[in-house]
Protein backbone atom coordinates (compact mmCIF):
# COMPACT_ATOMS: atom_id res chain seq x y z
CA UNK A 1 0.00 0.00 0.00
CA UNK A 2 1.40 3.40 -1.02
CA UNK A 3 1.63 6.44 1.16
CA UNK A 4 -0.53 9.52 0.69
CA UNK A 5 1.20 12.84 0.13
CA UNK A 6 0.38 15.09 3.07
CA UNK A 7 0.14 18.05 0.69
CA UNK A 8 -2.26 16.38 -1.76
CA UNK A 9 -5.30 18.44 -2.77
CA UNK A 10 -8.52 17.66 -0.97
CA UNK A 11 -10.60 18.54 2.05
CA UNK A 12 -9.89 15.46 4.19
CA UNK A 13 -7.11 16.96 6.29
CA UNK A 14 -8.97 17.89 9.44
CA UNK A 15 -10.66 21.18 10.20
CA UNK A 16 -9.80 24.54 8.68
CA UNK A 17 -8.59 26.75 11.53
CA UNK A 18 -9.35 30.40 12.14
CA UNK A 19 -6.74 32.73 13.64
CA UNK A 20 -8.34 32.24 17.06
CA UNK A 21 -8.27 28.44 16.74
CA UNK A 22 -4.64 28.55 15.70
CA UNK A 23 -3.77 30.74 18.68
CA UNK A 24 -5.70 28.62 21.19
CA UNK A 25 -4.16 25.37 19.93
CA UNK A 26 -0.66 26.94 20.05
CA UNK A 27 0.38 25.10 16.92
CA UNK A 28 2.97 26.05 14.35
CA UNK A 29 2.07 26.30 10.68
CA UNK A 30 3.92 24.20 8.16
CA UNK A 31 4.33 26.09 4.91
CA UNK A 32 3.81 24.10 1.71
CA UNK A 33 7.26 23.13 0.36
CA UNK A 34 6.44 24.74 -3.00
CA UNK A 35 5.94 28.12 -1.30
CA UNK A 36 9.01 27.57 0.86
CA UNK A 37 11.14 26.72 -2.20
CA UNK A 38 11.94 23.35 -0.63
CA UNK A 39 10.20 21.03 -3.12
CA UNK A 40 13.01 19.25 -4.93
CA UNK A 41 10.91 18.29 -7.95
CA UNK A 42 9.12 21.58 -8.65
CA UNK A 43 10.29 25.19 -8.58
CA UNK A 44 7.38 27.66 -8.83
CA UNK A 45 7.59 30.42 -11.43
CA UNK A 46 5.07 33.21 -10.90
CA UNK A 47 4.78 36.06 -13.39
CA UNK A 48 3.71 39.09 -11.39
CA UNK A 49 2.86 41.04 -14.56
CA UNK A 50 0.35 38.51 -15.92
CA UNK A 51 -0.52 36.33 -12.91
CA UNK A 52 0.50 33.20 -14.82
CA UNK A 53 2.02 30.32 -12.89
CA UNK A 54 4.18 27.43 -13.93
CA UNK A 55 7.40 25.82 -12.90
CA UNK A 56 10.32 23.61 -13.68
CA UNK A 57 12.23 20.69 -12.21
CA UNK A 58 15.65 21.96 -11.09
CA UNK A 59 17.23 18.67 -12.18
CA UNK A 60 15.88 18.91 -15.74
CA UNK A 61 15.39 22.53 -16.71
CA UNK A 62 14.84 21.78 -20.40
CA UNK A 63 11.04 21.97 -20.14
CA UNK A 64 8.38 23.90 -18.29
CA UNK A 65 5.97 22.15 -15.95
CA UNK A 66 2.32 22.97 -15.34
CA UNK A 67 1.36 24.17 -11.87
CA UNK A 68 -0.69 21.05 -11.08
CA UNK A 69 -0.29 21.51 -7.33
CA UNK A 70 -2.37 24.70 -7.30
CA UNK A 71 -5.15 23.09 -5.26
CA UNK A 72 -2.84 21.88 -2.50
CA UNK A 73 -3.18 23.55 0.91
CA UNK A 74 -0.80 26.46 1.45
CA UNK A 75 -0.27 25.42 5.08
CA UNK A 76 -0.86 22.55 7.45
CA UNK A 77 -2.95 22.76 9.46
CA UNK A 78 -5.19 24.45 6.92
CA UNK A 79 -6.21 28.01 7.79
CA UNK A 80 -8.93 30.44 6.69
CA UNK A 81 -6.50 33.34 6.43
CA UNK A 82 -2.82 33.68 5.65
CA UNK A 83 -0.91 36.94 6.04
CA UNK A 84 2.18 37.24 3.84
CA UNK A 85 4.92 39.60 4.97
CA UNK A 86 8.28 39.57 3.22
CA UNK A 87 11.48 41.60 3.26
CA UNK A 88 11.45 41.99 -0.53
CA UNK A 89 8.12 43.85 -0.65
CA UNK A 90 6.84 46.84 1.28
CA UNK A 91 3.28 45.48 1.15
CA UNK A 92 1.48 42.87 3.20
CA UNK A 93 -0.85 40.46 1.39
CA UNK A 94 -3.81 38.89 3.18
CA UNK A 95 -5.12 35.69 1.58
CA UNK A 96 -8.55 34.41 2.62
CA UNK A 97 -10.49 31.24 1.85
CA UNK A 98 -13.05 29.90 4.33
CA UNK A 99 -12.49 26.36 3.00
CA UNK A 100 -8.72 26.62 3.57
CA UNK A 101 -6.11 28.74 1.79
CA UNK A 102 -4.68 26.92 -1.25
CA UNK A 103 -1.60 27.64 -3.36
CA UNK A 104 -3.78 29.10 -6.13
CA UNK A 105 -5.34 31.51 -3.60
CA UNK A 106 -1.87 32.76 -2.63
CA UNK A 107 -0.80 33.42 -6.24
CA UNK A 108 -4.12 35.00 -7.20
CA UNK A 109 -4.21 37.34 -4.20
CA UNK A 110 -0.60 38.48 -4.62
CA UNK A 111 -1.27 39.24 -8.29
CA UNK A 112 -4.48 41.14 -7.43
CA UNK A 113 -2.77 43.16 -4.69
CA UNK A 114 0.02 44.25 -7.02
CA UNK A 115 -2.02 44.82 -10.17
CA UNK A 116 -5.14 46.45 -8.67
CA UNK A 117 -3.73 48.82 -6.05
CA UNK A 118 -1.93 52.11 -6.39
CA UNK A 119 1.21 53.07 -4.51
CA UNK A 120 0.43 55.76 -1.95
CA UNK A 121 2.11 59.16 -2.12
CA UNK A 122 4.18 58.24 0.94
CA UNK A 123 5.30 54.95 -0.63
CA UNK A 124 6.26 56.71 -3.86
CA UNK A 125 8.08 59.46 -1.94
CA UNK A 126 10.10 56.86 -0.03
CA UNK A 127 11.73 55.68 -3.29
CA UNK A 128 15.11 57.16 -4.22
CA UNK A 129 14.81 59.90 -6.88
CA UNK A 130 16.35 57.68 -9.55
CA UNK A 131 13.68 55.01 -8.98
CA UNK A 132 10.91 57.63 -8.88
CA UNK A 133 12.05 58.82 -12.30
CA UNK A 134 12.17 55.24 -13.60
CA UNK A 135 8.62 54.56 -12.34
CA UNK A 136 7.36 57.76 -13.99
CA UNK A 137 9.02 56.90 -17.32
CA UNK A 138 7.68 53.34 -17.27
CA UNK A 139 4.17 54.50 -16.40
CA UNK A 140 4.23 57.12 -19.16
CA UNK A 141 5.39 54.50 -21.66
CA UNK A 142 2.62 52.11 -20.58
CA UNK A 143 -0.02 54.83 -20.93
CA UNK A 144 1.23 55.52 -24.45
CA UNK A 145 1.04 51.80 -25.20
CA UNK A 146 4.82 51.45 -25.41
CA UNK A 147 4.67 52.13 -29.14
CA UNK A 148 7.27 54.17 -30.99
CA UNK A 149 5.75 57.17 -32.71
CA UNK A 150 7.35 58.97 -35.70
CA UNK A 151 6.38 62.34 -34.19
CA UNK A 152 7.05 63.27 -30.60
CA UNK A 153 3.89 64.21 -28.79
CA UNK A 154 4.66 64.43 -25.10
CA UNK A 155 2.01 62.76 -23.02
CA UNK A 156 1.12 64.03 -19.60
CA UNK A 157 2.75 61.72 -17.08
CA UNK A 158 0.36 59.83 -14.81
CA UNK A 159 -0.05 61.17 -11.31
CA UNK A 160 -0.87 57.82 -9.70
CA UNK A 161 1.16 54.65 -10.10
CA UNK A 162 0.02 51.06 -9.72
CA UNK A 163 2.21 48.81 -7.63
CA UNK A 164 2.69 46.71 -10.73
CA UNK A 165 0.90 46.52 -14.03
CA UNK A 166 -0.81 49.08 -16.21
CA UNK A 167 -1.19 52.65 -15.06
CA UNK A 168 -4.48 54.46 -15.43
Amino acid sequence: MGSINMWAAGSAYGPVLSQTDLYLLKTDLQLNPILAGADGGFHLLFNLATGQTGGFNPDSRDRDLAFTAKDEPATLPRVTQLIIITEISPWCTIVKNERGVKLVDVCTQIWKDYSDHYATDAEFASLPLRLQDQVKRTATMRVAGGNWQPYHTPAAPPVRFKRFGKTS
